[in-house]
């Protein structure tokens, strides 16, 4: 049976990395949910919704993503996590995300750690080349790299 995986972050980035995931995998559409946590929403609210969608996932095992430690967002899902059935990254990328979604059916422990891996080797300064390996004229000023 796959990880359950639960997005909770500030709105509307849950939502937004969600949506991101399912283009690439659209089977997966019950196994990840995610709830935004607006500005003002009170932490009991967060984490009643938090809980919810715990339970809706039907998983025994979930994974929790949180976008910023000592968040709100991390906050609440701390105090929903158990440690054993369910675990807690935070930090979550798409990178991340899309590593943890095609690994859903590994153990829990090795799911976390395909989170963090992912998350981290995703994240480099990329070198900036012309298009098509031509040359920049010197002083093209209006010159635009789109890629691809």
């Amino acid at each position: 049976m796959n990880t359950g995986i639960l997005i909770i972050a500030h709105a509307p980035l849950a939502s937004a990395l969600r949506a991101c995931v399912l283009h690439v995998y659209p089977e997966a559409d019950a196994g990840v949910l995610a709830h935004d946590v607006p500005a003002n929403e009170a932490t009991g609210h967060t984490l009643a919704h938090a809980q919810a969608l715990l339970v809706q996932l039907g998983t025994p095992n979930a994974l929790v993503l949180t976008d910023v430690f000592g968040a709100t967002p991390c906050n609440v899902a701390q105090k929903l996590v158990d440690g054993v059935h369910s675990k807690l990254v935070a930090g979550v990328n798409l990178p991340m995300l899309l590593r943890t979604v095609n690994y859903r059916h590994e153990p829990l422990d090795v799911l976390v750690a395909r989170a963090l891996a992912g998350g981290a080797q995703c994240i480099m300064q990329v070198a900036v080349t012309a298009p098509q390996n031509q040359a920049r004229k010197a002083n093209d000023h209006n010159h635009h790299d789109y890629q691809q």
